[in-house]
């Protein structure tokens, strides 16, 4: 069952220039669906419309298959956190959880029913008569989760409400919302600019960028298969390495001068377009061996992360960076053997930025069940 539809929704406050421009979505009951992109792209006032918090200047939504366009937030049935808490800071905890449910006149008893239930799987119980100063960050936003959660309503919205944590406490609260919302069934939509944050809990991701939607789908697909330039730029960590490229005699020909042999079956798609941009993952560029080594690259930046390494390579103008398992002896200014495939490399048009063909090696790449 559709929880939220979106249908041609848009927002202008001059009436001029659209912040939203006619996005049609549709999100699934007990689904979290993730907003992301960098800031100014529209995120947090599209969820604000979504919420009633602003006016949406045209289009249709609808929760439920109910048109709420006019409906005030109150009658919306939804929750929603926000980046701040938006905790009462002269009100305990206990009456900042209950503070919805008293203005709704819920029953008394049904209060402390759900108050306990809340507070116990919040880890709240011991805090209850504290004020939000005497808690930490983290404590506060699990207050802040829990005045949504007692509220039972079926859509939780979320604006950026880990961006105030440090982030050890953001990866815990990242495991915990993603726990409560399955375990409660809820219907989760949830605006971050930290693709990280996107890709580790979304069940599936809008990339949203200048008011207009680049792609929807699930993480794995945004990530193997970018519907465009932003979109990879955008989805990764570390992000893709890219570079200007054109075939030149069977040989993919970089801005720096590098070239890379490619099979004639994957340049037959690639013939029609004369300015191409070239991507390729970090883990793709792998290190060389005494039978297969491609290029040698010199290093300008060392990160050793313990489990892995990553190293910077200076590739013309452009600065690629390569993730190594394990933990590699190499120095800024050293040369290294790499190996890399024309099976691993997405090519995207440089004129429109569309993607037109994702690495092979991502393509054919299946994700094998235990």
């Amino acid at each position: 069952m559709v929880a939220v539809e979106m249908k041609d929704i848009s927002k202008s406050y001059d009436r001029q220039k659209s912040v939203i421009d006619q996005i049609s979505l549709s999100i699934e009951e007990g689904e979290f669906f993730v907003l992301v992109g960098p800031s100014g792209s529209g995120k947090s006032t599209l969820l604000r419309m979504i919420a009633g918090l602003e006016e949406i200047s045209g289009g249709v939504l609808k929760m439920n298959n109910q048109v709420v366009n006019h409906l005030p937030p109150k009658d919306r049935n939804l929750s929603m956190v926000f980046q701040n808490y938006a905790l009462y800071p002269h009100l305990t905890v206990e009456q900042n959880i209950l503070f919805g449910l008293r203005a709704k006149k819920v029953d008394k008893m049904e209060q402390q029913k759900r108050l306990q239930e809340t507070a116990e799987m919040m880890g709240l119980s011991d805090l209850l008569k504290r004020k939000p100063k005497q808690l930490s960050g983290g404590q506060r936003q699990r207050v802040a989760l829990a005045r949504s959660v007692v509220s039972e309503a079926p859509i939780c919205l979320m604006d950026e409400p880990l961006s105030n944590l440090d982030a050890k406490l953001r990866a815990h609260m990242r495991i915990e919302i993603r726990r409560l919302q399955k375990k409660l069934g809820l219907t989760m939509i949830y605006v971050t600019h930290d693709q990280v944050e996107a890709m580790t809990m979304g069940d599936r991701i809008m990339v949203l960028n200048d008011g207009k939607i680049q792609q929807v789908g699930e993480p794995i697909t945004l990530y193997n298969q970018p519907a465009n330039l932003f979109v990879a730029s955008f989805i990764g960590s570390p992000k893709i390495n890219l570079s200007e490229a054109k075939l030149i005699d069977h040989k993919l020909v970089l801005e720096s001068g590098l070239q890379i042999t490619m099979d004639k079956e994957d340049i037959l798609s690639l013939l029609s377009y004369p300015n191409l941009t070239m991507g390729i993952r970090a883990e793709h560029i792998l290190p060389g061996t005494t039978e297969q080594t491609s290029h040698t690259l010199e290093v300008v930046n060392v990160e050793q992360l313990g489990n892995e390494t990553l190293l910077t390579f200076e590739v013309g103008k452009e600065l690629w960076t390569a993730k190594w398992l394990g933990q590699w002896r190499i120095q800024a200014g050293d040369y290294v053997p790499v190996q890399l495939s024309s099976k691993n490399i997405c090519f995207f048009d440089s004129e429109s930025g569309a993607l037109i063909r994702p690495a092979v090696a991502m393509k054919e790449q299946e994700v094998v069940g235990l």
